[in-house]
């Protein structure tokens, strides 16, 4: 599967966020967005997933029986190419946590919604890759905001589409967690040929675990591998801030603290 956009504006009415996005995300690659807040990271990927419409422009999804335009796609169908998980969350007070991953299940069942053992199978899997098995019969809303996230990915994970879309998917994580949510994208990218999206805030896990970043700023969108990135000078002018510099070998963060230790 091969994703690309060509002369893409992204934004709201007849706000722009970003125009002319021409990016291209390959089989088995793991991109991370970066940027500040309001750059339009999370436009761009409900613009990817079909979830709000393009300003203009077109994204095109490459397949092995096909090219398809993104916007004119089926929403059922764009389910069994493209899951999406988003920070906002519905209130599922009476739902339990296998019911929230079996929907991602809801692309491949028949109009009955019936689960297959193939499908139960694969709630099972995706519930033990982001360890909430667990909790499978405890309800949604009872979970720690980590938990839920999880149990979040796992509902995409199920879904097994080609193309992953997640937006800050580490959020409200400890940083056990947060390393084994991207490892475990990293892996689906790598060993499984899933192509992964995810806009982050965590630019260090970024820099360790992406192959590309799509880094976005008031200027548009460079693309490149992290060391690309760094050499070039577009993070450190997209991250332009007196507080911290960013160490160019490693593309770790160092901190300027005032003379009181604050």
């Amino acid at each position: 599967m091969t994703l690309t956009t060509h002369h893409l504006n992204i934004g709201y009415g007849s706000y722009c966020v970003q125009h002319d996005l021409n990016l291209r995300l390959e089989e088995g690659e793991m991109v991370c967005m970066l940027g500040k807040n309001g750059c339009g990271k999370s436009t761009l990927l409900r613009t990817l997933s079909g979830l709000q419409p393009a300003l203009s422009g077109k994204i095109s999804m490459l397949l092995s029986d096909g090219n398809y335009n993104i916007a004119t796609m089926p929403a059922r169908q764009r389910s069994k190419y493209i899951a999406l998980v988003l920070t906002e969350r519905e209130s599922m007070a009476s739902t339990r946590v296998e019911e929230i991953v079996a929907m991602g299940r809801y692309p491949h069942t028949n109009f009955m919604g019936q689960l297959s053992d193939a499908d139960k199978h694969a709630i099972k899997e995706a519930m033990l890759q982001v360890g909430v098995e667990n909790k499978h019969s405890e309800y949604f809303n009872c979970l720690s905001d980590g938990e839920k996230q999880r149990v979040l990915i796992a509902k995409a994970i199920a879904q097994q589409t080609p193309l992953i879309l997640l937006d800050e998917p580490t959020a409200h994580l400890d940083l056990p967690n947060r390393i084994h949510t991207m490892r475990l994208l990293r892996i689906l990218a790598h060993e499984q040929k899933k192509s992964i999206i995810i806009s982050t805030h965590e630019l260090d896990l970024a820099m360790q675990t992406a192959d590309t970043v799509w880094l976005m700023s008031e200027q548009g969108v460079a693309t490149g591998t992290p060391e690309e990135l760094i050499s070039s000078g577009a993070f450190q002018q997209a991250f332009a801030d007196d507080s911290f510099t960013l160490i160019s070998e490693n593309g770790t963060l160092r901190f300027h603290l005032n003379t009181n230790g604050c």
